[in-house]
């Protein structure tokens, strides 16, 4: 989807692979059509099999509500697909649903290399069911049936600010690339246990992310977004190259994130910084999902605390500070070794 950009980062590139063989690395704004990397000549240095095992590829919806957060993910590992689904109820400040389920590629679900544009993921188990799907009118349709959740969300893509496209190499794999947005503004509803709540009032955060990934990555994150405010910072496997601040619709580069919390004690007050000086929040827990899984060949060890982010962001390191109240969001501390 073309549009006219504000100005900052540069406009995203037709593809992640350029014609030479090489990776298209940095940070852009915009969306890409696929996330291919069949091209790649570093990649062709390695066999079938490597490439097969190391290639992961995500979709992951957030919705933030005056009421819920909802956080729902197919995740394709090459030998397995995974999902999941939950609700966090605020008021309540705990999880009302957190439905996950394994299931073989192809045959449960999938992935597809189209991250936005033409997007169409799907997972499919007992008694449950996931699809994302672009649709018409520039809308991704969201559909959820699992344990006691039915989610039907559709979110506006024609309204919402410039994603952002990170092209960049990873320690112990080979390349990695993710779109990101801010807040998208959603139309539908949630029912748990019979109790539906409208999500009018609702705006989502997508990330859509395919790679040739080490092993064993660990990462810390940090997502939060409402109409003309919102952020995405990682720490760890992936360096800076997803950091970025959306101010009035402008995404804007960050640097370096720094992560300070208790790992005996996530749920108490979380401290999280850049190096560039744009961005200084305190997160304070509500509640959190967590997960902690050993396969024997893989494993995963996971928690995301969901509450809110209050502080000071900026535009420019000596410019006036803008003041960050209430702002709904997670964290996330994750290791896997997949």
């Amino acid at each position: 989807m073309r549009r006219e950009l504000p100005a900052g980062l540069p406009p995203a590139p037709a593809a992640v692979v350029l014609d030479d063989g090489t990776a298209a690395v940095g940070r852009y704004q915009g969306r890409v059509d696929r996330i291919d990397w069949s091209g790649l000549h570093e990649a062709r240095r390695h066999s079938g099999p490597w490439r097969w095992a190391h290639h992961k590829r995500w979709q992951y919806v957030g919705i933030a509500s005056p009421e819920l957060f909802i956080g729902v993910a197919v995740v394709d590992l090459g030998w397995c697909i995974t999902a999941f689904a939950y609700v966090f109820h605020r008021l309540r400040q705990r999880i009302v649903t957190d439905w996950s389920q394994d299931g073989l590629p192809w045959l449960s679900g999938r992935v597809t290399d189209a991250p936005v544009d033409g997007v169409d993921t799907a997972f499919r188990g007992p008694g449950a069911a996931i699809t994302l799907r672009h649709q018409a009118g520039d809308t991704l349709a969201l559909r959820v049936r699992a344990a006691n959740l039915n989610l039907r969300a559709d979110l506006d893509l024609a309204s919402t600010p410039p994603m952002l496209l990170a092209v960049g190499p990873v320690a112990g794999g080979l390349m990695h690339a993710t779109q990101k947005s801010t807040a998208i503004a959603v139309r539908g509803e949630a029912e748990v246990d019979g109790l539906r709540w409208d999500l009018g009032a609702a705006h989502a955060c997508l990330d859509s992310s395919n790679g040739l990934l080490a092993r064993d990555t660990a990462w810390r994150w940090a997502s939060a977004h409402r109409p003309g405010l919102g952020f995405n910072l990682q720490q760890g496997y992936f360096g800076d190259m997803e950091n970025v601040l959306w101010l009035d619709g402008e995404p804007i580069a960050l640097g370096a994130a720094d992560f300070q919390f208790d790992a005996q004690q996530p749920l108490a007050p979380w401290t999280v910084r850049t190096a560039c000086g744009l961005l200084d929040l305190r997160f304070e827990p509500q509640g959190a999902r967590c997960a902690d899984r050993n396969l024997g060949v893989a494993a995963s060890r996971y928690i995301q605390p969901v509450g809110v982010f209050s502080g000071e962001v900026r535009r420019a390191r000596q410019g006036p500070g803008l003041r960050v109240d209430g702002l709904l969001g997670v964290t996330e501390d994750h290791r896997s070794v997949w």
